[in-house]
């Protein structure tokens, strides 16, 4: 007689619902702390990156306005630009200089771009304001050290954080900025800035009377008196 033996089948192990849950929430609790470890590392990756963007978006744009400024004084044998309008004005006449007013706008400028040059076009950069003596036109010539010389910068705001406050209607003689001393600079309009655009605002870029640009400290950038350590300091915002 042959005895069949018939497999039963087996019945799983009930599992506990409410460990199952508390072992799901643990999971889930667990990925959100790697995933919020991540965010923590790649974030300040990513606004470096985006920093380090804009900071090379904003040379770019001095480079244009040094090369614009150069064909500007071939023109004018040598003569800065007229106290008698605003500079970007005389920059951007007709295009001939420089092809669209969005190039006088920093990457760090918030502010909504536009090509229409009349008061809802944003201006970030300033002119050196000392290259007005005595309310006249001044030969570039005149500029005693131009590798010192800054001649084009952001011209900030006395805000908080990076903000602008110049338009291609600021009154004459249009968007300016200079260096004050004390880690300050102070802008026409905007008031007294107290830091860089970029770095923590520790750094800036700037435009020199030789037409070269360059990042430099804020503290640098600032100072308009010669020390041991920027023996330049007196030649910076004074020509």
């Amino acid at each position: 007689m042959t005895n069949i033996i018939r497999s039963q089948p087996i019945r799983p192990v009930a599992r506990n619902s409410h460990f199952l849950r508390a072992f799901t929430l643990i999971e889930l609790i667990v990925v959100l702390a790697i995933i919020a470890i991540l965010m923590s590392m790649v974030y300040p990756i990513y606004t470096s990156m985006s920093e380090r963007a804009k900071a090379t978006k904003d040379l770019s744009n001095l480079r244009q306005i040094g090369v614009a400024t150069q064909t500007y004084l071939n023109d004018t044998d040598g003569m800065l630009f007229s106290p008698a309008t605003p500079w970007m004005s005389q920059l951007n006449a007709n295009s001939k200089y420089f092809a669209g007013w969005r190039g006088f706008q920093s990457a760090f400028d918030k502010r909504t771009s536009s090509e229409t040059g009349d008061a809802s076009t944003p201006i970030s950069y300033g002119v050196n304001a000392n290259i007005y003596p005595g309310g006249a036109a001044m030969p570039a010539s005149k500029i005693t050290k131009p590798t010192a010389f800054i001649l084009f910068a952001p011209a900030q705001d006395s805000f908080a954080t990076v903000r602008f406050s110049g338009w291609a209607t600021s009154p004459v003689p249009g968007v300016t900025v200079k260096g004050i001393g004390s880690n300050r600079a102070t802008s026409a309009p905007g008031g007294d800035a107290i830091g860089g655009t970029q770095n923590n605002r520790q750094r800036i870029n700037a435009l020199f009377a030789d037409l070269h640009c360059e990042t430099m400290s804020w503290a640098t950038f600032t100072n308009n008196a010669p020390n041991a350590n920027d023996p330049d300091g007196a030649f910076r915002w004074n020509p």
